[in-house]
């Protein structure tokens, strides 16, 4: 099997934990380290990649800047933390790839951003649109507001939600450990570290322990559940050491790793997982919109002739031709109420109708999935 790497990457999710970006006794930013994140950042940009990072470090930042110290923080000490330290680590950001004429974007999330569909695509939409305009999003947990249960929790398990949220085909756990062993190498010296992981399975995961450091949350059992989330998204994910200079340079001059093989491609697994669900509603299109569905193109309002169902915003609908034949599943970018008001209309007329500026598209493109023609099944 070939080996993995970032060679042929076309969308990189990179993940920072604290401990990399921040001096576990000053409390402060390692900008050298930055620094050279930052030119391997510029390099991937250069052959054309979208890069998005997603950093931890708000609290370790800020805690200095407070002078709260090491130790466990209670959640409004955290959050207090968070808010200094954000501005930091955003300007540190900013400065940074800011040399090599890259700007930045700052994307705060929480885990209802992607368990709400709503919320999720609009968080897809966003990243997108930076991306379009060569920003570099640097993503990070809204410590300033989350509780605990509307947490990820660890940045391992966020950083591969983004993955899946931008259609990344590569993401990058860097670490304090060169790979996943199959014990402690700090313990056993017997330990051996996996190159590539092709299947995620039970004895995999029992190999994973739970100790991290003392700025970061996150162990090696989250990176496997972070793996298991990217890969069945069509993601390969690697687990590399994250301390030295240029780490990303590293990997890709074959520095030690652990690889994830992705289950198919990032499209792909979408489609599938839109095909899945449940359809809450129906779209039934004319002719026009047919034969633009079928050149992969989005739907509009204009070549919508009716509307059925009740249905919310990011909840997945059935496409079906004139003659009520299930074409296509998607996500639709509007209410039941919203699309029923819009059907049969241009997009440029969707102020007038709704009374704010909404989407071009009713169901874009990207939140598609059309059946091949033998798959196709006639509507309820």
């Amino acid at each position: 099997m070939a080996a993995l790497s970032l060679k042929d990457a076309r969308r990189v999710v990179i993940k920072i934990g604290s401990a990399l970006l921040v001096d576990r006794d000053t409390g402060s930013l390692r900008a050298d380290w930055l620094q050279s994140l930052a030119d391997d950042v510029a390099d991937l940009r250069g052959r054309g990649v979208d890069v998005v990072l997603v950093s931890s470090g708000s609290i370790a930042l800020g805690r200095g800047v407070l002078g709260l110290g090491l130790g466990v923080l209670a959640l409004e000490q955290a959050q207090a933390a968070a808010a200094t330290g954000q501005i930091g680590l955003a300007a540190a950001y900013t400065q940074a790839l800011g040399r090599h004429q890259i700007k930045v974007g700052q994307v705060l999330v929480t885990l209802e951003d992607s368990a709400d569909r709503r919320r999720y695509l609009n968080s897809r939409a966003t990243l997108e649109t930076l991306l379009s305009y060569g920003v570099v999003p640097i993503v990070n947990e809204n410590d300033t507001v989350a509780t605990d249960e509307i947490r990820y929790g660890d940045n391992d398990r966020l950083a591969a939600q983004v993955a899946v949220t931008v259609g990344a085909d590569r993401l990058v756990l860097l670490s304090d450990v060169d790979g996943l062993y199959t014990a402690n190498p700090n313990t056993d010296p017997s330990a051996k570290r996996l190159d590539q992981v092709v299947q995620i399975t039970a004895e995999i995961e029992a190999m994973a322990g739970d100790a991290g450091s003392g700025l970061s949350k996150g162990g090696m059992k989250t990176k496997v559940m972070a793996a298991k989330t990217a890969t069945a998204a069509g993601c390969a994910m690697a687990i590399t050491l994250g301390s030295p200079m240029n780490p990303i340079t590293a990997l890709e001059n074959g520095a030690n790793a652990t690889w994830f093989t992705a289950k198919g491609d990032p499209r792909a697994a979408r489609k599938g997982w839109i095909s899945s669900m449940k359809p809450q509603g129906r779209l039934v299109l004319d002719a026009g919109a047919v034969r633009a569905l079928q050149q992969g193109k989005s739907l509009l309002p204009a070549g919508v002739r009716a509307v059925h169902g009740h249905f919310g915003r990011g909840d997945p609908v059935e496409l079906t031709g004139p003659e009520g034949e299930v074409l296509a599943q998607g996500l639709t970018r509007y209410t039941s109420d919203e699309a029923t008001l819009i059907a049969g209309h241009r997009s440029a007329e969707i102020e007038q109708l709704l009374g704010y500026s909404g989407r071009a598209a009713l169901v874009h493109r990207d939140d598609l999935a059309v059946l091949a023609s033998n798959d196709r099944k006639e509507a309820i």
